[in-house]
Parts: C-alpha cells; sequence; structure tokens
C-alpha cells in the first residue's frame, strides 16, 4: 500500500474516528523489514594448516532452498547422452525446463544476489581482538560467492568465524551466521585426532528430509576435522543433467543449501576433493566435454568459484606428531584415458607425484595417511573401468605408487569414488586400502562378485569411514572404523606404531 498524499489524510480526518485514522495510517507506513539478502548455502572453509585457512559463503535471494517449485522435464539416459554432444545452450536449457520456467522457479533451487558480506573472526579462548576484513561486494560473475584466505592464525586453536550480509553500503545487516574451525597443531605435539572421511553423495539420493543422515552421526564423533573426497554432487545424474555451467551452479546450490550438510560444515575444518562427476561427467578426463562446458572450465567452477581456492590443489598437512596426511588431486593433472598406458601416462601429474614421493620420504610422523579420490589398491570391479590406479588403463603409474609405498610399515591409503565400504590388504606387503563407500544405502551398490582374498572387510552398504590416532600407554596407535550411515560401527582394523596386522571388532 501507498502512503496517503496531504488530500487523502485530510478526507480521512473528516470522515475517520481518531484512534482508527491512527491505525491505518500506521498501516500505510511502508513495511521496512529488511528482506535479504542470506546465507541460504551457509558457509564453508577449506585447505586449512597450522598458519592459514580459506572460507567462503555465497549470497542468496532466499533464506531457504525452494522446496515447492516446479519438477524438471523428465530425459531419459539415452537423451540425455545425445544431448551432452551438443553445444547450443538455449537447447539444453529447453530441453529440462518446462515452457516459461525459470531456474530461480525450480524445485530446490536456491539463486543467489548481489549485495555485500563481511567477514569477522577470532580465537574462541583467550583475549584476542576480533579481527574485521571489512565489507565486500559479491559478482554475479562468480555465482554470488565470497572467499578469504585467513593467515597467521594459530596453530592448534579453535576458531570463532562471524559473516554478515547486506544489500549495500548504509542497508542494515540482512543476515548473519557463525561457526567455527580448528587448525591443526604443530608437528612436535602430541595430540588424539579424529577426522572422517566420506564420498558419493547427491541431492536426490539422501536419506534425510534435510540432507544426508551420516552428517547428524558425525556432528556427534567430536571430529578434528573431515575430508571429502569427491563425487560430491553428480552433473551427469537427471533433474537437471548439469549440461550447462547454469545447471552445474543449480545443483551446487540446491545442494549445500540441505540444512544438515550446512551446519556441519559451519562447525568444521573440511578438506573437499573433487572427482569426475563433480568436473564433467562419469570418466572425465582432459578434451572431454559436457553439453557447453569443456573440462577446463568444469575444473574451474570446483576449484576456483564453489569451493575454497588453493594455490595448487593437492596439500599435505601435519596434524601433531603422529599424523600426517596427503590429500591427492587426480583430474586436473592427469593424462586422456584413452592414452597408452607407460612412464608418460599419469592421473597425478609429474610434478605432483614427485611432491607425493619426496614429503612421503622427508615426513618423521608417526602415521602418513594418503587420502585419495580413487582406489590404488583396489580391487575394482571390472566392466571395463579404466580411470584409476586400480585399472589396468593406468597400470604402471598404479604400480610405481604401490611399489614405492609398500616401502614403509606406516603409510595408509583411503579413498572414496568406490560404492562400496571395503579393506584391502594385499598379502605379503605393507599395503592397505580403507574404501570409505557411499553417503548412503541407496547410493551404495556396484560390487556383486563376492569377497575376495584381498578383502579384509567389504559391504555394499553406505556410511563413512572415521579415523583416530590416539595414545595407549604411549603408544601411538591408529584406528580405522567403518561406520553405517547412523554411525555405528560395522568393522574396524587397529595398528599401533610397531603393528603391521589388524584387529578385527
Amino acid at each position: 500500500m501507498n502512503t496517503p498524499n496531504r488530500k487523502t489524510i485530510q478526507v480521512l480526518l473528516c470522515k475517520l474516528p481518531y484512534y482508527a485514522f491512527i491505525y491505518l495510517l500506521i498501516s500505510c507506513v511502508p513495511n521496512k523489514e529488511v528482506k535479504g539478502p542470506y546465507f541460504g548455502n551457509g558457509y564453508k572453509n577449506g585447505w586449512a594448516d597450522q598458519e592459514s585457512i580459506v572460507i567462503w559463503t555465497r549470497l542468496t535471494k532466499n533464506k531457504e532452498l525452494n522446496g515447492q517449485g516446479t519438477k524438471f522435464l523428465s530425459v531419459s539416459v539415452k537423451e540425455q547422452l545425445a544431448l551432452a554432444e551438443l553445444k547450443d545452450h538455449k537447447t539444453l536449457m529447453d530441453s529440462q525446463l518446462p515452457e516459461g520456467a525459470t531456474l530461480e522457479g525450480m524445485m530446490g533451487a536456491c539463486p543467489g544476489t548481489k549485495g555485500q558480506v563481511k567477514l569477522v573472526y577470532y580465537p574462541k579462548k583467550g583475549n584476542s581482538e576480533k579481527i574485521d576484513l571489512g565489507w565486500s561486494d559479491v559478482s554475479e560473475d562468480e555465482d554470488y560467492t565470497k572467499q578469504w584466505k585467513l593467515n597467521e592464525l594459530q596453530s592448534g586453536t579453535q576458531y570463532k568465524v562471524e559473516i554478515y550480509a547486506r544489500k549495500n553500503k548504509g542497508s542494515a545487516i540482512s543476515d548473519t551466521i557463525t561457526g567455527q574451525f580448528i587448525t591443526p597443531p604443530k608437528s612436535d605435539l602430541v595430540k588424539n585426532i579424529a577426522f572422517s572421511v566420506v564420498s558419493c553423495h547427491d541431492y536426490y539420493r539422501k536419506d534425510d528430509d534435510l540432507g544426508h543422515k551420516i552428517y547428524k552421526a558425525m556432528a556427534n564423533d567430536n571430529l578434528d576435522f573431515y575430508v571429502h573426497t569427491g563425487d560430491i554432487e553428480y552433473y551427469d545424474k537427471p533433474n537437471p543433467y548439469a549440461l550447462t555451467k547454469e545447471l552445474m551452479r543449480f545443483k551446487w546450490n540446491r545442494f549445500f543449501a540441505l540444512p544438515l550438510q550446512r551446519q556441519f560444515f559451519t562447525e568444521t575444518t573440511t578438506y573437499f576433493i573433487k572427482d569426475d562427476h563433480d568436473v564433467l561427467r562419469n570418466d572425465a578426463f582432459p578434451g572431454r566435454h559436457y553439453g557447453t562446458v569443456n573440462y577446463e572450465e568444469g575444473l574451474d567452477i570446483f576449484d576456483k568459484e564453489q569451493f575454497p581456492i588453493a594455490d595448487k590443489t593437492y596439500k599435505t598437512v601435519r596434524w601433531g606428531r603422529d599424523l600426517q596426511v596427503w590429500i591427492l588431486d587426480c583430474r586436473r593433472y592427469r593424462s586422456k584415458n584413452t592414452d597408452a598406458d607407460g612412464p608418460e601416462k599419469t592421473i597425478l601429474g609429474k610434478e605432483q607425484k614427485q611432491w607425493l614421493f619426496k614429503t612421503l620420504k622427508e615426513s618423521d610422523a608417526t602415521f602418513k595417511i594418503i587420502v585419495s579420490p580413487t582406489p590404488v589398491l583396489g580391487p575394482d570391479r571390472g566392466e571395463g573401468k579404466n580411470d584409476n590406479h586400480a585399472n589396468k588403463a593406468f597400470q604402471y603409474e598404479g604400480q610405481q605408487l604401490r611399489d614405492y609405498i609398500n616401502q614403509y610399515k606406516n603409510v595408509y591409503i583411503v579413498n572414496g569414488d568406490r560404492h562400496w565400504q571395503y579393506v584391502t590388504h594385499l598379502p605379503d606387503t605393507n599395503l592397505w586400502e580403507f574404501g570409505c563407500g557411499a553417503g548412503t544405502d541407496e547410493h551404495a551398490g556396484g560390487w556383486n562378485h563376492g569377497k575376495l582374498p584381498e578383502h579384509r572387510f567389504l559391504l555394499v552398504k553406505g556410511g563413512y569411514l572415521r579415523v583416530s590416532v590416539y595414545g595407549d600407554n604411549d603408544l601411538p596407535k591408529l584406528k580405522f572404523e567403518h561406520c553405517n550411515v547412523n554411525g555405528e560401527v560395522v568393522h574396524q582394523e587397529l595398528f599401533s606404531q610397531t603393528l603391521t596386522s589388524g584387529k578385527h571388532l
């Protein structure tokens, strides 16, 4: 309703009782309630070490995703494969959106919006002053996201984070989000550490209206950090098939608006790894495209826009005296899957592989854990798989890795990608691999060959892997626990500084 002009007020004064007029006048005053922008996607952090971390957030038009929107048009797998070879933007959008529909009106939409954001952070304990990084604009070109790299942090410290939103300079604060993160302790500090590893999520295979159940369980695990090994979302699964940049962003925004994930990421130090479905499509490699998006663009959407940015997309981090973790990138530096196998064919790339070998050799950590998005030992299922180090297509480099790691008695591989939980130990070697499995029971599957001799454990169910390093009578111990979607332990392997055989639950 518009504010009444002078003539209207005079007429009202003559015709209305005093109190009725006052009520009407108040109701005519424009509503000054602040309406956005909001933090519908919460915030994420990434790449933490003893001195730094990267914080990510995004401004949204609404507080929550659109749970009552229009459904996408049904597209068959065969039709999708044909559409994937096209590069006409309008055709690709029209194939999945009903006539007259917009992405903002689709079910699950969490559209972004312009505005300004401000980050404040400080140690949770002590009398340190709050550090205010001031207001910054968000850009439509970057999907309304904003990132900050925080430097000169204190090691082994819990930090509080406050992020504020407003429309523009002079506007009132429209939304606030708070959370926390922990920086790793120094390498000479003896400290119990616990972290979890997950893989294979997507919006339509969640097992709770609010997201994935595992995030309820992990929130109660008192974790120091968390690693997602990739396949966080699936561009090449329907509703919609993400054949354009807009549809890729739509999927990320929808997924990270889920309340269980959103809450977990505001409270947990996190490392995100990408895999094929996060870049383009199944078994993605250089030279491929998916609709209008090429491989390099897919990499950049993940590495530079939708997730915290790092100078390099691989990293090793020491978490106290007894644990060092390696985070690998198996997409940005790889050869084509179709290249002939041999010394030049690679998943890691020459630089990353040399770095891995060098830093493993130099490390004096009691336990060393390599986190890979894809298997190194496997065994993988057959059916022509040719995308990882457990496959014949990358046999040369895979054997290089296995031979090098086998020199050490305290190096363990943890991986995602496969949709079943497993422990592989190759007989008469020091080689161990722990597959964390898919995030939900519905997402589990793919293995139907029965248990093989190299399998210490095999379960085609959803869940996650929990890893703990702790002291027992001054003897450092390492424990791997496969958990189901409710956080219940279904299998355990235990190692000490001098113990190389596992112990079953």
